[in-house]
């Protein structure tokens, strides 16, 4: 799967200097959620940086020290587009490789003959690929003159793994049976509110990959729809629409009904366009919603509401410190969350941690409340904020917590007891945590639907041991991914994804996806819920494939198929992007998918819905052809920003705001908005 390019790449911490990123081997964590433990917790580390890093593993160096007011591994100055697909040029000089991402390999790695942890016993049938799609023995072009770098929210270096608090590689723990609801729920304990943070500069921007295995199993890949017994669940849920899905659009919607019509004209003009903030340093900026009354974006320190049309701003939300994260997901009534530092970075401290919750009113644009969780006399700072139901819910490598988005109230924290801890939720239509058990090396991955109010365990689904980070792709139906023994090879966070009943926590089947074959992307560490290029709906996982040849000599493109989560075959439906064009999947609109499609050098891309019944594909908007608006254009793709479509309305956004690659005669934009005529 091929990983975003550098210029979107967006760092991590939020400020001044590189954040303290998580060690591969942690202390063994007090909190999380869940019944207490009869193990007695090992001493929890103290408040900063974690101890005892170890060496990173072969082949992944470890990072060079940036300076002062550099972020760690900063994304590279936004470079200028290669003329598109079909048009012959004269390869460049290659580029300076990049540092390696979050336990990301540098380089995609040849196939071993040990067997990893969570790889199957038996061999699976292969699947036949659907009519048309690829080329047999084509091998993963990575972008020109670099290895294969993290997708987009991922921070640099670490062991494979990704940033702190998002996945782990399990450990060889016996697997259980299946779990039922853990005693008493999840509830606040006064003795310790939460643990110490193990990361002061928490990681900023989303992405990940999920594994489960079933109870019981050797490794999850003999696992199938009939072995398991799981065949139901999934689609009937009531999807996200609009922008409170964020990018990734993975809602299951199967049963509500399209709300986007073809307009008459799609030819669409820019309806507005926002100057990035001139900044001293990097910053995140990510998170963006779209409602009925405006587009709201994070800033630097503040969340703007825009109007839809004009661009002019409704409301300004300012902030006494950088926005780390922001959750994918809104409520019905446009209620969401944020997490972020209580001060802006300084050269004493380039990091004050992640540590304020905020719950946000995107109508009435306003802060609702802020609330912040302590382990003694030190607050602990988030990795991830996600929205379920009317619960903010928040994780970290200490563990998590959860509010009422509307009162601030506090609803669960770790136990003192915990041996066990989630490291983040995924939200939306269910509410499913990612609960982290045993050391490294030894870990072992929960992924547990739980209610939204009381934290109680609904079900639970073990992942086999070894697996050490997860990615929620959709919480219903649920479907998980991850890169099991660093097997996708290509720094997607992807070599299966997981189809499972979140009804009774059974695996209904296993997908392999090759990280040659198919081209989403998952970031695991900092965001449990950020995937990239894949949405869920009608029971099925729709996938855009690799890049390559088409009809004619320089002339690329690719497909979206599905595929079904309960047999995990492709259905043989595809959608081709056409000569010089390439799809990609957004989020799912009722039955059909919304699809952004990046057109050759002399185009500017569309918008259009898939009919989910008949893969035919109806054009929602074309984008103007002028070079300065496809220049901004191509610089915001679903690889690396953050793309939402609504009502006619097209907002493509940056991730991150920077000074890496600013001049003074050029304007850098941290927003355009496309509308159809």
């Amino acid at each position: 799967m091929t990983q975003p390019p550098p210029p979107n790449q967006p760092p991590q911490g939020g400020g001044y200097g590189p954040p303290q990123d998580e060690p591969p081997q942690q202390p063994q964590q007090q909190g999380g959620f869940g019944a207490p433990q009869d193990q007695q917790p090992p001493q929890q580390p103290g408040f900063g940086a974690p101890q005892g890093q170890p060496t990173p593993p072969p082949g992944q160096p470890t990072p060079p020290q940036p300076p002062f007011g550099a972020p760690q591994a900063p994304p590279q100055p936004p470079q200028t587009p290669a003329p598109g697909y079909g048009y012959p040029q004269t390869p460049p000089p290659a580029a300076p490789q990049p540092p390696a991402g979050y336990g990301y390999p540098q380089a995609p790695q040849a196939p071993q003959a040990p067997q990893a942890p969570g790889a199957p016993q038996q061999p699976q049938p292969p699947q036949t690929p659907a009519p048309g799609y690829g080329y047999p023995g084509q091998p993963p072009t990575p972008p020109y003159g670099q290895a294969p770098t993290q997708p987009y929210g991922q921070a640099p270096t670490q062991p494979y793994g990704q940033q702190p608090g998002y996945g782990y590689p399990a450990a060889t723990v016996p697997m259980q049976a299946q779990a039922g609801p853990a005693a008493g729920g999840r509830k606040f304990n006064s003795q310790l509110a939460i643990i110490v943070a193990a990361v002061v500069a928490i990681a900023l921007i989303v992405g990940g990959g999920v594994l489960y295995a079933q109870s019981g199993d050797d490794g999850g890949k003999k696992d199938t729809a009939g072995s398991s017994g799981g065949t139901g669940g999934g689609g009937d849920g009531k999807g996200d629409t609009g922008g409170a899905d964020g990018t990734g659009g993975t809602g299951g919607t199967t049963n509500a009904k399209a709300v986007e019509k073809a307009p008459a004209n799609p030819n669409s003009k820019v309806l507005f366009q926002v100057p990035a903030e001139k900044v001293k340093s990097t910053f995140s900026a990510a998170g963006s919603w779209l409602t009925d009354k405006a587009y709201v974006k994070v800033g630097v320190a503040e969340v703007v509401g825009y109007d839809l049309d004009k661009g002019s701003k409704l409301w300004t939300i300012d902030l006494p410190g950088p926005v780390c994260q922001a959750s994918n997901h809104a409520t019905e009534d446009n209620k969401t969350a944020i997490i972020y530092q209580p001060k802006m970075p300084t050269k004493a401290n380039p990091s004050w941690g992640c540590t304020e919750v905020a719950g946000i009113d995107l109508d009435a644009g306003k802060k609702l409340w802020t609330e912040t969780a302590t382990s003694g006399d030190q607050a602990i700072g988030f990795n991830n904020v996600t929205v379920s139901a009317s619960t903010v819910a928040v994780g970290s490598t200490s563990g998590g917590a959860a509010f009422d988005i509307a009162t601030g109230d506090l609803l669960w924290a770790p136990k003192p007891t915990d041996t066990c801890y989630d490291s983040g939720y995924g939200g939306g239509p269910k509410l499913v945590a990612v609960r982290k058990c045993g050391r490294y090396g030894q870990r072992q991955l929960h992924i547990q639907t739980i209610d939204p109010k009381s934290g109680k365990v609904i079900s639970e689904y073990k992942m086999a041991e070894g697996i050490e980070y997860a990615s929620v792709v959709s919480t219903e139906p649920l479907v998980v991914a991850a890169d099991v023994a660093d097997s996708a090879g290509d720094a997607s966070g992807i070599s299966d994804f997981f189809s499972i009943d979140n009804k009774t926590g059974k695996l209904r089947v296993r997908i392999p996806a090759p990280g040659d074959k198919y081209a989403a992307s998952c970031d695991g560490i900092t965001k449990v819920e950020e995937c990239r290029e894949v949405a869920v709906g009608n029971d099925r996982l729709y996938l855009p494939t690799e890049e390559h040849e088409g009809s004619g000599e320089f002339i690329d493109t690719n497909e979206i198929v599905s595929i079904d989560l309960a047999t995990g075959k492709e259905t043989g439906q595809r959608a081709d992007a056409g000569d010089d064009y390439t799809l990609s999947p957004l989020r799912m609109d009722g039955p059909n998918l919304i699809a952004y499609k990046r057109g050759p050098y002399d185009k500017g891309g569309q918008v259009v819905s898939i009919d989910g019944s008949t893969f035919k594909e109806t054009q929602l908007m074309q984008n103007p052809s002028t070079e300065s608006v496809m220049d901004v254009e191509r610089r915001m793709q679903p690889k690396n920003a953050e793309l939402l479509y609504g009502q006619g309305r097209l907002f493509m956004s940056d991730v991150y705001v920077s000074d890496i690659g600013a001049s003074s005669d050029k304007v850098d934009y941290l927003v355009i908005a496309f509308g159809a005529k």
